[in-house]
């Protein structure tokens, strides 16, 4: 990645890793979990010779970004506050927005919030989901999953850093990205083996190459995924939140990409939730929803070409 530079910018105090290439109307990529500004290589790369600033940054907790330790400080207001003083501190306006995973859900989030700073949202993976005052966020999956749920055993604080400091950085960041696909990921407790006791992916996906790898392992050699696992464990902190927003819409010319093998894709009611009218509804302005066959989560490194024209299709018309 000679030609994507990187360097840091001090926002909401934190400093913030971001790497950029390119000039004219900005992208703001977000990335998710476990991943890093990296795994919108290929977008920055195609997207910056079509005319375009792609920025990616490290989210908080991730990389060569600092990472609070308090789980409360990876709310989606955090998020958001992150976001609004790196396009401060770069002297951008608005910005096309792009996220997968859980960047997914910060950009629909930050689109509540300050929709004043985005031309338009692409994202990849996670729909938006409106907060049910009702019930906490993380309850609805405990419900449908339970307590083995990889939410819900992510949940306490230094467990699940710990199990994964058991065995090999490399061998966790596989298991992880041969997750998140149509069966749910399951991780038994501890005493019953935990992590270590899932199977090893018998084969690799083709994006997952020796060296991408090494790169991703090299890193959370690092950090490791203690504020990686933050996100999941501010789940109910950004619920209460963003309860105020429940009847809110998102009010911003928006494009949903999602592979039809992903785990979030398949959640019970999610599919009749975003082709039988009720997204459209909380996203009046979504234009169009693109189902990508035969790929699971890691859709923008697994499907590269695809999802940069895709990007690309909708953000030039604005």
């Amino acid at each position: 990645m000679e030609r994507i530079e990187q360097f840091k910018v001090l926002t909401n105090e934190i400093n913030m890793n971001v790497a950029s290439i390119g000039t004219g109307p900005p992208i703001l990529f977000l990335h998710g979990f476990p991943e890093l500004w990296f795994s919108w290589r290929h977008q920055m790369l195609s997207l910056s010779k079509k005319g375009y600033r792609c920025i990616a940054p490290d989210l908080r907790g991730y990389g060569d970004t600092d990472a609070p330790p308090e789980p409360e400080s990876y709310s989606a207001l955090h998020i958001a506050g992150d976001i609004v003083g790196l396009l401060d501190n770069l002297g951008i306006d608005q910005v096309f927005l792009v996220g997968h995973d859980w960047g997914a859900f910060m950009a629909w989030s930050f689109c509540l919030f300050r929709p004043d700073r985005v031309k338009a949202v692409v994202n990849l993976s996670v729909p938006y989901i409106a907060m049910n005052p009702k019930k906490q966020f993380l309850d609805g999956f405990r419900e449908y999953y339970g307590d083995l749920y990889y939410m819900c055993r992510f949940q306490e604080q230094g467990e699940m850093e710990k199990e994964f400091a058991s065995i090999e950085t490399e061998t966790v960041l596989k298991k992880l990205y041969t997750s998140f696909g149509l069966t749910p990921l399951l991780i038994p407790e501890e005493k019953d083996g935990g992590f270590k006791s899932l199977p090893p992916p018998e084969t690799l996906p083709s994006w997952l190459t020796d060296d991408v790898l090494d790169f991703y392992t090299k890193k959370f050699d690092q950090s490791g995924f203690a504020r990686g696992l933050n996100y999941y464990r501010s789940m109910n902190t950004s619920w209460k939140l963003l309860i105020p927003w429940s009847d809110a819409q998102v009010k911003v010319p928006a494009k949903f990409i999602v592979g039809d093998l992903d785990h979030p894709f398949n959640l019970p009611g999610m599919k009749d939730y975003v082709l039988n009218g009720g997204f459209k509804k909380d996203v009046p302005l979504l234009e169009e929803v693109v189902i990508i066959q035969d790929v699971p989560h890691f859709i923008n490194q697994a499907r590269p070409d695809e999802i940069s024209d895709h990007i690309y299709e909708f953000i030039k018309k604005f």
